[in-house]
C-alpha cells in the first residue's frame, strides 16, 4: 500500500495533537478536512500542504469523497457531535480512530459497536493513557502482583472553557467526559468491574457567577468505588471546582510491597522498602496511538491497536453506570 489517505473531521482542539503525529508521518497523507469553521479547516489543510478538500462538515466530506479515495478518518467533535459520522464511515467501508467520549448517547454507542462487528472494521478510541510508558510500567508492576489492594485516583482541576462541558447533558458529566481515562485505565490493568457505587456533589460552583454559564448543571465533584477481581478496590475522585490550584492526579496504587504513584502524564515513583525509583514520561502516546493504527490500516494486524470501539464501549459503560449510581444510590452490579 503507498501512503494513507487520511480525512480530519473536526480540526480543532485535541486534532491539533494527531495532526503533529502525522505530520511526521512520511506514509501518510492528509487529503480532506472537515470543520465547521472555516478558518479552522483552512489551517489544518495548509499544515498538510494546501491540497487536502476542504469542507464544512462530515456530511460534505463523505458525499464528496468515496472509499478510493480514503483510507481511513480520524474524528475528533464534541460529545453532541456524533450524528452519523461513525455510521457514514462503516458504510463506506472506512476504518477510523474517534477521540473519548466516543458519544454521550449509550444506545447510539451499541447499536455502532454492532455495525463494526458486522464488517469487522479496523477503530482505535483515543485511550491515550494505554499507550504511555509510565502505564505500561504499571500494567507490569500490577500483572507480577496477584494479590489485589488498594487504588486511589484522581482527576481534579477547573472547567475546561469548552461549551459543553457547563452542562451534563451535553459533556455527561466530568467522569464520563474526562476521568473517563482513568477509568479506563483501570479497566486496563484490573480487568472489568465487579460493581460500582457512586455518589456526586453540586453546590460549589454557582450557575451564572464568576463567568460560568447560567446553564451549569453538571457535577463539581463526584466519587466512584469499583470493585475488581482478585481483591482490589478502587476509589476514583473526579472535581471541576479547583480552579486556582492543581491538587495531584493520576493513580496511586498500593501493593502488599510497593507503591506505584502514577503522576497523570508527567511521571511515575515506584517506593518500597529497599528504594525510591522516579521515573519521568518519555514518550508522546498520541503519536505512538496513531501509529499503531495507520499500521494496523496498511497491514490488517490490529494487534498493536489497545483500544477498539468495542473495547472502549466496556469503560464508556462503566462511566455511565457510574452516572446511574450517583442518580440512585444503588450500587451496581455487573454479570460475569
Amino acid at each position: 500500500m503507498d501512503k494513507i489517505k487520511l480525512g480530519l473531521i473536526g480540526c480543532g482542539g485535541r486534532a491539533g495533537s494527531h495532526m503533529n503525529s502525522f505530520l511526521k508521518m512520511e506514509d501518510v497523507e492528509v487529503v480532506a478536512v472537515a470543520d465547521p469553521i472555516e478558518e479552522r479547516a483552512k489551517a489544518a489543510a495548509e499544515k498538510f500542504g494546501g491540497t487536502a478538500g476542504i469542507y464544512k462538515n462530515h456530511s460534505a466530506l463523505f458525499d464528496s469523497e468515496s472509499r478510493d479515495t480514503l483510507d481511513a478518518v480520524i474524528i475528533c467533535v464534541e460529545p453532541t457531535a456524533h450524528t452519523d459520522i461513525e455510521e457514514r464511515a462503516i458504510e463506506m467501508n472506512i476504518p477510523f480512530i474517534v477521540e473519548k467520549p466516543m458519544t454521550i448517547d449509550l444506545d447510539k454507542a451499541e447499536k455502532i459497536s454492532e455495525m463494526i462487528k458486522e464488517k469487522n472494521l479496523i477503530t482505535s478510541v483515543g485511550f491515550q493513557d494505554r499507550y504511555l510508558d509510565l502505564m505500561e510500567r504499571v500494567k507490569a508492576e500490577v500483572d507480577s502482583h496477584k494479590k489485589g489492594g488498594l487504588v486511589y485516583g484522581a482527576w481534579i482541576g477547573g472547567i475546561p472553557g469548552v461549551w459543553w462541558w457547563q452542562k451534563k447533558s451535553t459533556c455527561g458529566g466530568q467522569l464520563v467526559e474526562q476521568n473517563i481515562h482513568l477509568l479506563d485505565g483501570l479497566r486496563w490493568l484490573y480487568g472489568e468491574a465487579l460493581s460500582v457505587y457512586a455518589t456526586s456533589s453540586t453546590g460549589m460552583i454557582k450557575a451564572g457567577e464568576n463567568g460560568v454559564s447560567e446553564e451549569y448543571d453538571t457535577d463539581d465533584h463526584s466519587t466512584a468505588v469499583i470493585r475488581f477481581e482478585n481483591n482490589v478496590t478502587a476509589t476514583l475522585v473526579s472535581g471541576c471546582y479547583s480552579g486556582n490550584i492543581r491538587p495531584r492526579c493520576g493513580l496511586y496504587i498500593t501493593l502488599d510491597d510497593m507503591i506505584l504513584d502514577y503522576r497523570l502524564r508527567n511521571n511515575l515513583i515506584i517506593s518500597t522498602n529497599d528504594y525510591t525509583l522516579d521515573i519521568p514520561r518519555k514518550v508522546d502516546q498520541t503519536a505512538i496511538l496513531d501509529r499503531a493504527f495507520i499500521d494496523a490500516v496498511k497491514t490488517g494486524d490490529r494487534s498493536l491497536i489497545r483500544s477498539s470501539y468495542e473495547d472502549a464501549l466496556k469503560s464508556l459503560r462503566l462511566a455511565f453506570a457510574a452516572n446511574r449510581s450517583m442518580e440512585t444510590g444503588e450500587v451496581i452490579y455487573f454479570d460475569r
